[in-house]
């Protein structure tokens, strides 16, 4: 095995991870870069190449597009591994990022699903740290610091529960003699992980050393209180999908808006993050009408209370504005 010590060392990490085993079929976001380059290979070490499927969308949106996708191709034949390749458009206008993102995951989860397989994406703990700083500064909320889950679903990120840095995957594929695609925009600021990357996380750690490995840590305690908060509101709720306004309005506010989050997110099936900072206005709807009230808390939710019972659901679409004569 090429690299030695380094790559025996990191392997291992992976392999304890416990989300790349046996002959498990696996199902692997390959864009070329080290990340992937690397996830690709360890996946094949450790499940067999057998196991191992490669998808590698060629979103058109860099003049580099084609050479990369040639290389995902040169790539999967020297490893024995086969590939799938989905060539798009993006539409015009728009966040082009989540557009790319929705489609890689769409047809990775369409694909992982028909084989039976985990849907691998090469995200490090690198990653992680600026996806935290950036939804701190995108969006209020604690989910906005407990960052991407290692595993969710059919989806796993091996790397990212085994805590590699980008520096440790450019390790991985310089002892392993592979090369890999460069982003060029991943070094400029056009994008705001770019910029925090270049600019945000240099200043932190001037400020301490130990930034990156705080926030991750941070992030892991968060994420285990988290589920003991969601096991507060499951108990609150008991399986039901409403609750009494008193009932509501006698609980500790940060239990009450948590479960006005949980409501409007089941009715609507989407995130809901404006609905808990309504709940003030949603206890007096029960008095603003003696029979019921209703009131659209933002994201597609409306919440409703009939019967002293709050209850959500989506909001009604809004009919177009007629034209303007004249």
């Amino acid at each position: 095995m090429k690299g030695g010590a380094v790559t025996s060392a990191l392997l291992e990490r992976v392999r304890s991870g416990g989300l790349l085993a046996g002959d498990e079929p696996v199902l692997v976001c390959l864009s070329g870069g080290r990340d992937s380059v690397c996830l690709l290979d360890i996946a094949a070490l450790l499940c067999g190449p057998q196991a191992v499927t490669a998808l590698h969308v060629n979103y058109g949106l860099r003049e580099t597009a084609d050479e990369d996708e040639l290389y995902c191709r040169e790539l999967c034949a020297q490893l024995g591994i086969e590939l799938h390749v989905e060539r798009a458009e993006a539409p015009q206008g728009g966040n082009t990022q989540a557009w790319a993102r929705d489609l890689r995951y769409g047809v990775g989860a369409q694909l992982a699903a028909a084989s039976k397989a985990r849907l691998a994406a090469g995200h490090t703990a690198s990653d992680q740290v600026e996806t935290i700083l950036y939804r701190l500064a995108a969006s209020p909320g604690r989910r906005s610091l407990v960052g991407m889950a290692d595993e969710r679903g059919l989806l796993v990120r091996p790397l990212l529960r085994a805590r590699f840095t980008r520096d440790e995957t450019a390790q991985w594929c310089l002892a392993r003699e592979l090369e890999w695609c460069e982003d060029e925009t991943n070094e400029t600021d056009k994008y705001a992980r770019g910029r925090i990357r270049a600019q945000v996380l240099p200043a932190l750690r001037t400020v301490h050393p130990a930034t990156d490995e705080n926030i991750l840590q941070s992030a892991e305690l968060l994420r285990d209180e988290s589920e003991v908060l969601e096991l507060v509101v499951d108990t609150a709720l008991a399986g039901k999908d409403r609750i009494g306004v008193e009932h509501l309005a006698a609980l500790p506010p940060a239990l009450a808006r948590l479960i006005v989050r949980r409501l409007a997110e089941a009715a609507t099936g989407s995130l809901c993050p404006q609905a808990a900072s309504r709940l003030d206005e949603i206890l007096l709807l029960s008095r603003a009408a003696s029979t019921a009230a209703a009131l659209d808390v933002g994201s597609g939710a409306r919440a409703v209370v009939e019967g002293g019972m709050l209850s959500f659901e989506r909001s009604p679409a809004r009919a177009p504005r007629p034209p303007v004569e004249g």
